[in-house]
């Protein structure tokens, strides 16, 4: 006999060919009774072997990989508790000095109060009057053109401005003295009721409206920030510079560069901050397409000139770079670098460039995440893992500017981008030459 899993259930069958598989096994009442102390040197063990058959490097760095295992099984015998053994496996897996190793037990989610949230900021204010209330200090949105993205407080006939006192949510008052959020524990996701006021007391002045909060608002307050980078670059530069955020290389990131890209490859210099990106996938999608020439130009009778590729930026570009952008993060600049598309502005980024693409997990629902490959340059050298990729021009960040809203980085690349286009102008479409004579009855050989 054996058991079969298949198709979500438990078969027991004959083992011999052509079986069919019927009457599943009842699992309904089936219980299992599991001392996790005893599996705790299995799940020691299992990470060792995950990494000896797994990891990229067959040497695995040099490392004594067996040394490993005997300290790490004599560890585990005075462990309290499933996060000693993760931290022991931790400490093992650390020895190989690698990025991308990382592991999590199977964890036990604790019961949470979903908190509704509405893409704003609040603040305790006090009114023209002298009263205490919370009110709206900023609304969080997006570009016009993102639909996808959409602060409930911004929905059409609302009218909800920035200033404006929350008096109650669903009728019940809001307390001043306790966090703003508290009045909107358990409501996310759900249509409530909010009184607001230009003063902080409520009075025939009060209005109420019904607001679709949402559970989390944290790309409202990304694509807030995106526009706002977007809007000073333009404003800073006078209209020829345009801005690029891409937040990682994987679906979100990819989203991010068409979308601002293609709305913006016309303009007479391009930034492209990639700082804090989560990385993901090779962006050299990206990369080819920052990099693209312009190769040819086609006259027309009727209207302007166009060129192919058409969708190619032709003047001088750099990339915001620092230290929380790794993985596809650190490729990134890398690609941008070795195709010469522009210098590197910031500060190094984190220094992991090897690679995940699964591996098996361990027999209580924890993981280990091995590192299966890992990147070397065309010349045989492997690079940037441990280190990182290193600005051209390094501007060191400050979190006291960046509390204020003030951005050196991003003003050091507007500074080289607009010197970049006023010592060598770039040229979008070249001029139509002279139409050519071609009356005689051969075609010139300057025109072959």
């Amino acid at each position: 006999k054996m058991a079969v899993y298949a198709r979500g259930q438990v078969f027991v069958t004959d083992v011999r060919p052509g079986v069919k598989l019927e009457n599943p096994v009842d699992q309904s009442n089936m219980l299992a009774s599991i001392d996790p102390r005893n599996e705790w040197p299995q799940l020691v063990h299992d990470s060792w072997r995950i990494y000896r058959d797994f990891f990229y490097d067959p040497n695995l760095h040099g490392v004594n990989w067996d040394a490993q295992l005997d300290r790490a099984l004599k560890m585990v015998q005075h462990a309290a508790n499933r996060e000693d053994v993760e931290y022991i496996i931790g400490q093992m897996a650390a020895e190989l000095n690698v990025g991308h190793a990382y592991i999590w037990g199977p964890g036990e989610e604790s019961r949470s109060l979903g908190v509704a949230v509405l893409g704003c900021d609040f603040a305790v204010a006090t009114d023209a009057d002298g009263n205490r209330g919370v009110s709206i200090s900023k609304i969080h949105s997006g570009a016009d053109w993102d639909t996808d993205v959409r602060n409930p407080l911004k929905r059409p006939g609302l009218d909800v401005k920035e200033g404006e006192f929350i008096l109650a949510v669903n009728g019940v008052p809001v307390d001043p003295d306790l966090d703003p959020y508290a009045a909107f524990a358990g409501l996310a996701n759900q249509t409530v009721g909010l009184t607001l006021s230009s003063k902080a007391v409520k009075d025939e002045d009060a209005r109420d409206v019904l607001v679709d909060t949402l559970s989390n608002d944290s790309e409202l307050r990304l694509r807030h920030w995106i526009e706002e980078n977007r809007k000073y670059v333009y404003e800073q530069s006078g209209g020829r510079i345009g801005y690029v955020y891409v937040r990682n290389t994987s679906r979100g990131g990819f989203v991010d560069f068409q979308r601002q890209f293609m709305g913006q490859y016309m303009m007479d210099g391009l930034i492209v901050d990639e700082r804090w990106n989560g990385g993901g996938l090779s962006p050299h999608q990206m990369v080819e397409t920052l990099a693209r020439q312009s190769y040819q130009h086609w006259a027309t009778r009727d209207g302007e000139s166009w060129r192919t590729p058409q969708m190619v930026h032709v003047g001088p570009k750099a990339m915001l770079i620092n230290h929380a952008a790794g993985s596809g993060g650190d490729s990134f600049p890398w690609l941008f670098r070795h195709l010469d598309v522009g210098p590197l502005i910031g500060t190094r980024t984190w220094g992991g460039l090897v690679g995940l693409s699964g591996n098996p997990g361990l027999i209580d629902g924890g993981y280990n995440s091995v590192p299966k490959f890992a990147f070397y340059d065309d010349d045989g050298t492997w690079a940037v893992e441990g280190h990182g990729v290193d600005p051209d021009i390094e501007v060191i960040d400050d979190p006291t500017l960046l509390a204020r809203g003030e951005d050196p980085q991003l003003d050091a690349a507007i500074e080289w981008v607009l010197a970049e286009i006023e010592a060598n102008p770039p040229v979008k479409i070249a001029p139509v030459p002279p139409y050519p004579n071609r009356s005689g009855s051969g075609i010139p050989e300057r025109d072959w």
